[in-house]
């Protein structure tokens, strides 16, 4: 469990992460603040307090017991009048004082030590129902009741306490909250371009406000994602540039080959060259229509059931068994180019490695996301490797070595097409063996 809260805490985002660190020191001063005023201070005046009311409170009882019937009346006025203190001889039994005030606590332990034994605070309601609170002082004797109302003691503790704690922690958490988001904003704003940015989309420039380092920061992202986005661009274009001026030697060299009397005099030799020639055709071919496809972002609305079943028409062309289980009327607005080339790269895959088995293709709409997946009985990849076949030329060492054909770069182009139209793409096993090749596209 402690772990759990440990991984949550270090989830949470830069903003809660600070604002809570701030609130928790601030609030912590606060506590530490006002328990030291209460000890140095407070505790201290109340004592003294108390025992100046205990004090008066003991000579009233014994200066009341010593005066006649008709001084004792005066005596009481002057004294209820002047000290808010009410002395009478009424010894009716009275229920023990429950409230829960320092004071009181201070009183009674001050009335204790005055008088030489332990004695009891008691309460009663007035006709006003104003609380009362009383204390029999033994004279001779006899006890003689000396009563004060609450508003006498006038001071709440606690009630004072938890106003200043709330307070101080609301304008603390307030100050902290708008100090911390003006430096997260800016903070936050990066971390979702950076997010774009890894996804393969441009996002427009940040506003570069905040503080001055973070403002630094901001144009410094702004111009790199320019960079990035000139340098893939450019890339797109060398690359589809070479792959062009390519075509033009190798068809030169496949016709001169093919101009030689007598396979040039070795027919294994000469079948060996056309087949390199042939595959080094192949990835040109490859590099073209990735590069084509990276410029061209049209797109339209397109009903997914005919869009696949077009790819399937294209790609089984040797009688595959291939299984399509998907609902009509599922339109979305899609590259429709690179949606083909993405499914056409998985299907071929799955029929290349799925060992003759029928292929299933689903696709099933969950909340705002459509998932199509194309799933073989093949081999499999292990786990290890599932993120290194995405990788351009990368080749497995077993079943799906040099001899079982391929250019290396179908999963590669996959996962730029993917990325470059912000959908994702993974895989994982399936169930009962084989491999299953999951593409998550947006709805909205």
């Amino acid at each position: 469990m402690l772990s759990a809260l440990k991984q949550r805490i270090r989830n949470q985002s830069c903003f809660w992460k600070v604002l809570s660190t701030i609130g928790v020191v601030a609030v912590s001063f606060q506590l530490i603040t006002l328990s030291t005023l209460a000890h140095y201070m407070i505790v201290p005046l109340g004592q003294r307090a108390a025992e100046d009311l205990s004090s008066v409170i003991v000579h009233a009882a014994e200066t009341w017991y010593e005066l006649d019937a008709k001084s004792r009346e005066s005596f009481t006025r002057v004294m209820l009048e002047k000290h808010k203190l009410l002395v009478t001889d009424n010894n009716d039994p009275l229920p023990d004082s429950t409230t829960w005030l320092p004071y009181l606590y201070f009183l009674k332990s001050s009335l204790s030590k005055e008088i030489g034994f332990e004695i009891s605070l008691k309460q009663s309601l007035n006709d006003d129902n104003e609380q009362w609170f009383w204390v029999d002082v033994p004279v001779e004797g006899k006890d003689v009741r000396v009563g004060f109302s609450r508003p006498r003691i006038g001071v709440n503790p606690p009630v004072a306490f938890f106003l200043l704690l709330s307070v101080g922690a609301l304008l603390t958490f307030i100050t902290a909250a708008f100090l911390t988001r003006r430096i997260t904003v800016p903070i936050e704003k990066l971390y979702k371009a950076a997010q774009e940015v890894g996804k393969g989309l441009w996002p427009a420039p940040i506003q570069e406000d905040g503080p001055r380092e973070l403002a630094v920061l901001t144009r410094e992202f702004n111009r790199m994602s320019i960079q990035v986005k000139d340098l893939l661009s450019n890339r797109t274009t060398l690359l589809a540039g070479i792959a062009h001026d390519l075509r033009t030697p190798l068809t030169q060299i496949t016709l001169a080959l093919e101009m030689l009397p007598d396979d040039g005099g070795n027919p294994v030799l000469m079948r060996s060259i056309r087949e390199d020639l042939k595959k080094i055709n192949s990835l040109i071919g490859e590099s073209l229509s990735l590069g084509m496809l990276l410029q061209e972002n049209s797109s339209r609305d397109s009903d997914l059931k005919n869009e696949i079943e077009e790819v399937i028409a294209s790609v089984n062309d040797r009688g595959y068994e291939i299984r399509l289980k998907c609902k009509s009327n599922l339109v979305l607005n899609i590259n429709a180019l690179a949606f083909h080339r993405i499914l056409n790269n998985l299907l071929i895959n799955a029929l290349r490695y799925g060992g003759g088995d029928p292929v299933d293709i689903e696709c099933q709409q969950k909340e705002d996301r459509i998932l199509i997946r194309v799933m073989d009985r093949g081999p499999g990849i292990p786990e290890h490797q599932r993120e290194a076949v995405f990788r351009p030329f990368y080749r497995m060492e077993k079943s799906r070595g040099s001899k079982t054909g391929g250019s290396g770069l179908g999963l590669a182009i996959v996962r730029n097409l993917a990325d470059e139209n912000n959908w994702s793409v993974k895989l994982r096993s399936r169930e009962g063996g084989g491999l299953i090749a999951e593409l998550e596209i947006k709805a909205s």
